[in-house]
């Protein structure tokens, strides 16, 4: 299958090659770090002075790479002299000490090491305890809407637009195609099933599979909602499903640690600081949301509006919260570096109550940082309201503010 190039994550990688730092490429599996890693496979095997090692620890070619000393001993046996070496390791989570074996070459000037892992505790761990700030995490997303245009050669339209909201943007879906959903399901099942299995199930020892994936249906379907273990607890209790503050707390953070879901958390904009319960939680992708979840997109297209918002903030560099100011909610604050923006996400601005509440929260902030409202509506491009810019979803999507 011809390798379709992220040029926007590759130039990351590329700032970093030669520096002396390891880098990490984080993120749920499946969301396109292999294609990342092929991209700079694919490149540097082009330089008749580079030594190229892949290890794909999802492939059963790699089963016998089961922990450090092999891990060593595959390297070293493949290490040519007078070459600059590219180590490359796609999953190394899975191979049981690896940052014991990592160790022996990240410090060579001649050797540039890469990896890319599923599980954001395991490799934070373990490299911290390593290599004491000497890694840079690269955080990889599925497609944005620009790659997905790309990936399934598709041109922007109002349909386009949709099927990148009920499918999401795993690239695995390239070669499987849009064009029947049980196929597609077919496929967003298999990862979710292996996520749960492998990056949490397993990983936490999890005794309780079948809370754990009512819960994970809860949070889907509570998206953009503050959640707290006790407003969980509640709705479980109810349901006769008795489960404690604690076990709710414990899978919460697995689910965050595998990138299944991103825990976005609170931030008063009146007395500038964090706020300490009721999180909210987006997905790292909505098509397995939407898989998980079930049901028609029109019931709960205002959730994935505002998922894709929150996922196309990270992805332009901002790190999120929501922002709180008195009894009014901010959707989000996006901030980078000394930069700051206010951001409403909503379906339709077709009443006068919801023009007043998407349009009105921004307006009760007193400075001077951009705001914006990002929808579908119709008929309503890029204009200024007061001083709040509207951007329609799809323009967003594609071009960012």
């Amino acid at each position: 299958m011809e390798l379709v190039y992220r040029p926007y994550y590759y130039s990351k990688v590329e700032k970093f090659l030669g520096t002396g730092v390891l880098l990490v490429l984080t993120g749920q599996r499946r969301v396109g770090k292999s294609y990342v890693m092929r991209e700079v496979v694919q490149r540097k095997r082009q330089d008749s002075d580079s030594c190229v090692i892949y290890i794909d620890k999802e492939k059963t070619d790699f089963d016998f790479i089961q922990n450090y000393k092999d891990l060593v001993a595959y390297i070293d046996e493949r290490r040519e002299p007078n070459k600059h070496t590219f180590i490359l390791i796609d999953e190394v989570q899975e191979i049981e000490g690896f940052e014991r074996g990592l160790r022996n070459y990240y410090d060579n000037p001649d050797i540039d090491i890469i990896v890319t892992g599923s599980n954001s505790d395991t490799l934070s761990s373990d490299l911290a305890t390593l290599l004491s700030g000497r890694y840079v995490e690269i955080f990889v997303q599925g497609l944005s809407y620009e790659e997905f245009l790309i990936f399934h050669n598709l041109e922007d339209s109002d349909d386009t637009l949709r099927r990148y909201i009920n499918f999401g943007g795993l690239p695995g879906l390239r070669p499987i195609g849009l064009d029947d959903p049980e196929v597609v399901r077919q496929y967003l099942q298999g990862v979710y099933n292996t996520i749960l299995v492998k990056d949490i199930v397993r990983r936490k020892k999890v005794r309780n599979v079948s809370f754990l994936e009512n819960l994970i249906k809860y949070v889907g379907d509570n998206i953009g909602k503050p959640l707290s273990a006790t407003n969980i607890q509640n709705y479980m209790t109810s349901n006769k499903n008795e489960v404690s503050k604690n076990l709710i707390l414990n899978y919460l953070k697995a689910m965050s640690e595998a990138f299944l879901v991103h825990d976005v958390t609170r931030f008063n904009l009146h007395g500038k600081k964090l706020l300490e319960n009721n999180d909210k939680y987006y997905f790292g992708d909505v098509g397995l949301r939407n898989f998980i979840v079930g049901g028609r997109r029109a019931n709960d297209i205002e959730k994935i509006v505002e998922n894709l918002v929150y996922q196309h903030l990270i992805r332009l560099g901002y790190k999120v919260t929501v922002g709180q100011i008195y009894a009014t909610e901010i959707d989000f604050v996006g901030t980078k570096g000394d930069d700051t923006i206010y951001v409403q996400a909503a379906y339709l601005i077709s009443e006068e109550s919801t023009f007043e509440r998407e349009f009105g929260n921004l307006q009760k902030i007193n400075d001077n940082y951009p705001k914006y409202v990002i929808s579908m509506t119709p008929f309503m491009d890029s204009s200024k309201y007061e001083g709040i810019i509207h951007v329609p979803l799809a323009d967003f999507l594609k071009n960012g503010f």
